[in-house]
């Protein structure tokens, strides 16, 4: 489907190089994603990429010449962030420009930390986010993902040696990623290394608890984060050995879970603020992956016909033979397992990051998909509020940049989600987005359509 000449002339006026006008929102609802209460007829002013102004609407003048949005009737939140995507990941899922970014955007999700991509894409993209040249989240990246000998993953830098990870992580400094990503089969005296040479360089390092490694240990080392709940199942676990050996399932982990093994664990991560990101939505996916009918997602238009016709079952089969291979209900205690121990985490003061890991699972859309994640830390026993602070105020505070994004403050980076219904009293609500605002541009409901529009005619095609 070709585009449409308005729909171009759209995006182009979007990307064009001169800034934006002054922008005022008036009488909308502010919400406080601290926790204090919501404040009602708000007017906030953005100047430039930051707001420049908070106040009650009936004592706050809009600068000359600002553009007006009437926010009667609506709610004002942070721009969200997706902490774990893959926007440019070798040839399993192509168009990270075309799609990727812009439906993240489309979906009120200003910020990323990219896991793992292909080291040219992805600082070419932050450079040119940055610069304007491209329209999309501003970006957290690592750069390809550390992993051992043998990586099955595209995007990667093999591993046998504990001077390989030294070399790495110089390697990586150099380049200019923000932090370090390591994977599943980093030899544990690798690992180690890696730890240290980031230490050295002041360099948070984050990822996959090792096969090799005890969480215990990733934790003592420095680990600024673990993903998917690695590690912490094993740690729960009387065969955590075993588990060290590579013999691992669902099954295993239910026979052998121990309450007190994992108190203790959940203990040492919230007395080392050691933050979860355990994508949620990704896992239940993974582990149901011939169950979930994922072609009835009304937004797979928005996907590559190469993700839907060669990734995704690619992607499928490998599951079904390597992981999800004990028996159905089996898996359906695991994932319900899964929510239990998040629930438990979040008692035990453990803080916690949304991620989705989009677009490398099946039917994992980008932007679509962290609603859904908000979605099951609802499940997992989360307030809507604290859903929602796993994407805006949580980024902040673990990226040691609460002074730039994770409120609706004066100074805060104008990277905002104005939305029709109260994301307090119902997550859902996250999806009901009537305009972003990202780096200090507007982008209305019919901008968004565009994006929409635009990426849907790539995916028909590509």
């Amino acid at each position: 489907m070709a585009m449409s000449p308005a729909i171009s002339a759209l995006l182009a006026a979007l990307l064009s190089a001169a800034p934006p006008p002054p922008l005022v929102i008036t009488n909308v609802t502010i919400i406080d994603t601290a926790g204090g209460p919501s404040r009602p007829a708000m007017t906030v002013v953005v100047e430039g990429e930051r707001i420049k102004l908070v106040g009650e609407t009936d004592k706050t003048a809009a600068p000359r010449g600002a553009k007006t949005v009437d926010g009667s009737g609506k709610f004002l939140i942070p721009g969200l962030w997706d902490m774990h995507i893959h926007t440019f990941f070798g040839e399993w899922v192509p168009g990270g420009r075309e799609v990727t970014l812009p439906l993240l955007l489309a979906n009120g999700v200003t910020g990323v930390r990219d896991m793992g991509s292909d080291p040219e894409p992805i600082l070419s993209a932050r450079r040119d986010v940055e610069t304007g040249k491209l329209l999309g989240p501003r970006m957290i990246v690592s750069g390809p993902m550390l992993d051992g000998p043998k990586s099955q993953f595209p995007s990667s830098i093999s591993l046998a040696t504990p001077e390989d990870g030294r070399r790495a992580v110089e390697r990586l400094a150099r380049r200019g990623v923000d932090f370090v990503k390591i994977q599943s089969y980093v030899p544990r005296d690798a690992y180690l290394a890696v730890a240290e040479e980031c230490r050295r360089r002041g360099m948070a390092f984050a990822g996959h608890v090792p096969d090799a490694v005890r969480a215990g240990e990733a934790c003592d080392a420095g680990q600024r984060s673990f993903e998917h709940l690695i590690g912490v199942f094993e740690g729960s676990s009387t065969a955590e050995e075993l588990f060290l050996e590579g013999k691992k399932g669902p099954a295993r982990f239910l026979d052998t879970f121990d309450g007190a093994r994992e108190s203790a664990l959940l203990g040492r991560l919230a007395k080392a603020s050691t933050w979860q990101c355990p994508t949620l939505y990704w896992e239940r996916g993974q582990w149901l992956v011939d169950v979930i009918d994922v072609t009835k997602d009304p937004n797979l238009r928005y996907a590559p016909a190469s993700w839907r016709e060669k990734t995704w079952p690619e992607f499928a089969k490998g599951i079904l033979k390597d992981l999800a291979t004990d028996p159905l209900p089996v898996r359906e205690e695991f994932v319900r397992h899964e929510l239990e121990i998040v629930g438990r985490m979040r008692r035990a003061g453990v803080p916690f990051l949304a991620g989705t890991d989009t677009p490398a699972g099946v039917g994992v859309l980008p932007g679509f998909s962290l609603h859904h994640e908000l979605e099951r830390f609802v499940d997992a026993g989360f307030t809507p509020l604290e859903a929602l602070q796993t994407a805006t105020r949580n980024p902040a505070i673990y990226l040691d940049r609460r002074k730039d994004f994770g409120a609706v403050e004066i100074g805060q980076l104008a990277d905002l989600v104005l939305l029709d219904a109260d994301p307090t009293s119902d997550i859902r609500n996250t999806r009901r987005i009537a305009a972003v605002v990202a780096n200090g541009r507007y982008l209305s409901r019919a901008d968004l359509d565009g994006i929409l529009a635009k990426a849907e005619a790539y995916a028909r095609s590509h």
